[in-house]
């Protein structure tokens, strides 16, 4: 069986900085309220013209490409997680599969939201181990703020997310690093959550929204429970990263570094003091790109590389939790 290793890795964010400030001049917030409880200080917005989320995802793959040393002829499979793609249907794989001139492979789009890049790389693995491809691009890309209430009313949501992609081609690999296992899992049960409601195909779709034009209609907005979120949050990140290192007959010792989902400063920051984590261990830029969703890990990851906070031999731990519930971890050794 073969193993699969990351070998470029990209990112790519809209220019455009959206500061706390900038935020208590549309909605009633300020620096500190938003500090406090996400510690996040600035994020991106695409402007209104430009980014869009296959766009973005683009730009960042083109950087795993060159980093990787492929090119479009060597792709043999797109995978791309994100919950804001250009369109309804189809979903944004195939417009990257066109855009960066790929053979006519299979692009899957993947719906697991802030879990999407870790069910993606699991995907994209399971294709590398069993010998059927040999290089994957896993694309990770989200533009929230077009979808944000930025009204007081929403402001427990709409501070936290930020746009970007960042992207990673997975490789066959014959010697030992590498990823050494995926682990993901769901609770349905809790959908609702942290979710948006609205306009849905079981539900209220666009024509009735249009029909009621009620101005106090929340339910084409995120909504997000965000204590019940965060208990479930650190609970499920704790399990998936010890059943990560279970499996491979690590401890938390072996950790050279941990990338997490960047949900909240704060999850971070009860998983590291839980796990006795050094700050040299865990990496966290939510302060600087607010929550990408599906692109959070891998912008996070890229920076990582490119700041040589990951060295050859490294044992190096993704994990992520989101909406669904959906959570997972990947085991890789560098």
């Amino acid at each position: 069986m073969y193993r699969s290793k990351i070998t470029g890795l990209g990112y790519y964010v809209p220019d455009n900085i959206v500061t706390n400030e900038d935020l208590s001049k549309i909605m009633d917030t300020n620096d500190q309220w938003i500090i406090e409880r996400t510690g996040i200080e600035q994020r991106r917005h695409v402007s209104l013209s430009e980014d869009t989320t296959s766009g973005m995802g683009i730009k960042a793959a083109r950087i795993a490409m060159s980093r990787a040393n492929v090119e479009a002829k060597d792709i043999d499979f797109v995978v791309f997680a994100t919950l804001s793609p250009d369109y309804y249907f189809p979903g944004p794989g195939v417009t990257l599969q066109h855009e960066l001139g790929l053979d006519t492979v299979a692009a899957l789009d993947i719906r697991a939201q802030c879990s999407g890049f870790i069910y993606a790389l699991s995907v994209a693995d399971q294709y590398i181990k069993t010998g059927m491809y040999k290089n994957i691009l896993v694309v990770g890309s989200e533009v929230q703020s077009k979808g944000l209430d930025k009204t007081t009313r929403g402001r427990s949501v709409s501070v936290i997310f930020g746009d970007g992609a960042g992207a990673a081609i997975l490789s066959r690999s014959e010697d030992q690093s590498g990823i050494l296992s995926t682990h993901i899992h769901s609770q349905g049960e809790h959908a609702e959550e942290l979710a948006l409601l609205a306009p849905g195909m079981g539900g209220r779709w666009v024509n009735d929204i249009l029909a009621d034009n009620d101005p106090e209609d929340e339910s084409y907005y995120p909504h997000m429970n965000g204590q019940f979120v965060f208990k479930n949050a650190v609970v499920r990140f704790s399990e998936v990263i010890q059943e990560g290192l279970k499996a491979n007959d690590l401890t938390i010792e072996d950790i050279d570094l941990l990338v997490p989902h960047q949900a909240n400063l704060r999850i971070s920051q009860y998983i590291q003091q839980k796990f006795k984590l050094s700050d040299h261990q865990v990496f966290n830029n939510i302060q600087y790109f607010g929550n990408t969703t599906a692109a959070s890990i891998p912008i996070a990851l890229t920076q990582a590389f490119e700041q040589d906070k990951i060295k050859k031999g490294d044992v190096v731990v993704l994990a992520a939790f989101g909406s669904g519930f959906t959570w997972g971890s990947v085991v890789m050794k560098w």
